[in-house]
């Protein structure tokens, strides 16, 4: 009896210690990020505003800096980027495994192949290529980059998926002369839902947090996504205070924990499905 009370007494704990290490960094952020310039430079770090500036600190992030321009871009970038990359992957998942492809395994370890090695390797190369072909600090350029680089993991994803449907209730559907196309728009895509969202969840939050190759592929702040705009507000010639710099922080987590909570059941249940 004793032991059971201990073990869920030292469970509370616990739990309390890692929530308090999870909300402290982000309450710190957020007092901060709400503070004026002078009271930032004049109070302590954990101690609250006096003048909470909010407003005028997001709207110094939205309209005195470029982030606002980025962040459409980066919206952009994540809802096309994703999206055309889960439709691409879903189409070759299925002629991967549904179609008589020679080959077929050899396709899928080739494209599946971009997301073994580490990205670092792609800079020199890419560069080089977006500037001979003018791609480079363009939108398309960065578009058509996001797309490419999302596939790989995609196609992994939905070729196990698709995998497990039975190959007897294609064949009836051929005999009784649906098309492959036909076949993959009214019996695969339907039950694709979960798993989509799942891809897509995970493919735009990849594509919103990357710094890496906004920095390297974009220059101009109409570009630029928002990770590699932010990171030029810290910059030495910038003349942004640092509460502006967190209130950047806080606006540019937002989309991804939104779409977290909206997309939160769907994601459970993909991932109970990849996993059987």
């Amino acid at each position: 009896m004793k032991r059971s009370i201990i073990l869920r007494y030292s469970k509370l704990l616990t739990v309390s210690i890692l929530a308090f290490l999870w909300i402290a960094p982000v309450y710190i952020v957020f007092i901060n990020a709400a503070k004026t310039t002078t009271e930032f430079n004049s109070s302590k770090f954990w101690q609250l505003p006096s003048d909470w500036a909010i407003f005028q600190n997001i709207k110094a992030v939205l309209i005195e800096t470029d982030l606002g321009q980025a962040f459409i871009n980066s919206i952009l970038y994540g809802v096309l980027g994703a999206g055309i990359a889960i439709l691409v992957a879903a189409l070759a998942a299925y002629a991967l495994t549904n179609l008589k492809i020679k080959g077929g395994f050899y396709w899928f370890l080739l494209i599946y192949s971009g997301t073994l090695f580490p990205f670092q390797m792609y800079l020199i190369p890419l560069f080089q290529f977006y500037s001979d072909t003018k791609l480079y600090n363009t939108f398309v350029g960065m578009l058509i980059f996001y797309i490419a680089i999302c596939i790989p993991f995609c196609l992994f994803v939905l070729r196990n998926f698709y995998s497990t449907f039975a190959k007897e209730i294609v064949e009836a559907a051929k005999l009784d002369g649906c098309s492959d196309l036909q076949i993959f728009v009214y019996m695969f895509l339907p039950q694709s839902v979960p798993p989509f969202l799942v891809l897509f969840l995970l493919q735009f939050t990849w594509v919103w947090n990357d710094l890496l190759f906004g920095i390297t592929l974009s220059q101009s702040d109409a570009v630029r996504p928002i990770m590699a705009s932010l990171s030029s507000l810290n910059g030495l010639y910038s003349g942004t205070g640092m509460n502006t710099l967190l209130m950047g922080a806080l606006i540019a987590s937002i989309p991804t924990l939104l779409l977290f909570f909206l997309l939160q059941k769907y994601f459970i249940k993909g991932m109970a499905i990849n996993i059987k």
